[in-house]
């Protein structure tokens, strides 16, 4: 498969960059998606909720009336969750939402994603992307070239540059991922991704062993 060279402008250098079709161009497994974004997201999460049961509530121990001729139903003590103020019942405890996801399943939801992407023609190839000094505008304009500037975009790269991730940490819907750290969410989440060409060959090496 082959895709157009673009310049950071927007416009067609006229070259072409070759993709591997065993990483841009398999069959996709919706399934091996859905696990990896679930994965993904349940890793985020803190799951530091927490609410006071019964024991745990501060407050008297003491039995409201008697138990019967009252007329009314039985009340053990004020800490009851029947009363405002009351403990909850089988309320959140912390815990860790963090599973486990074979490796090759992972592989296999972000080719399937990358493949998604291309059918979509959602991605492009950029001829290098070079910035001497953090500017904001200037990757703001090179995201408006291709009609990202108000839309969620992934720009991948072949290793971590300060200057292009300090210039894009200020757009809203704008990341910048090394090609190693490229993940099915960001990829599935993204409207457009752009993938400079340098980036190629260290994503297909990872996604095609």
């Amino acid at each position: 498969m082959e895709l157009d060279i673009h310049s950071k402008d927007g416009k067609s250098t006229g070259k072409k960059a070759k993709l591997n079709d065993a990483v841009f161009a398999i069959e996709p497994n919706d399934h091996a998606i859905w696990l990896d974004v679930k994965q993904h997201l349940a890793n985020r999460r803190q799951g530091t909720s927490k609410t006071l049961e019964k024991s745990e509530l501060s407050g008297s121990t003491k039995k409201l009336h008697r138990q019967k001729g009252t007329g009314g139903s039985r009340k053990g003590s004020i800490k009851s969750p029947l009363f405002k103020g009351g403990a909850r019942v089988f309320g959140p405890k912390p815990r860790d939402y963090h599973f486990k996801l074979n490796k090759k399943v992972k592989d296999l939801a972000r080719r399937s994603a990358l493949t998604y992407k291309v059918k979509d023609g959602s991605v492009k190839v950029i001829d290098g992307l070079a910035m001497k000094t953090p500017k904001t505008s200037e990757f703001a304009a090179f995201l408006k070239a291709f009609e990202l500037g108000s839309r969620k975009s992934l720009v991948v790269v072949p290793s971590k540059d300060t200057n292009i991730v300090l210039s894009a940490r200020n757009l809203q819907g704008a990341r910048v991922v090394v090609a190693n750290e490229l993940n099915t969410y960001d990829i599935m989440n993204a409207n457009g991704l752009l993938i400079m060409q340098e980036a190629i060959a260290p994503l297909e090496t990872i996604l095609s062993k």
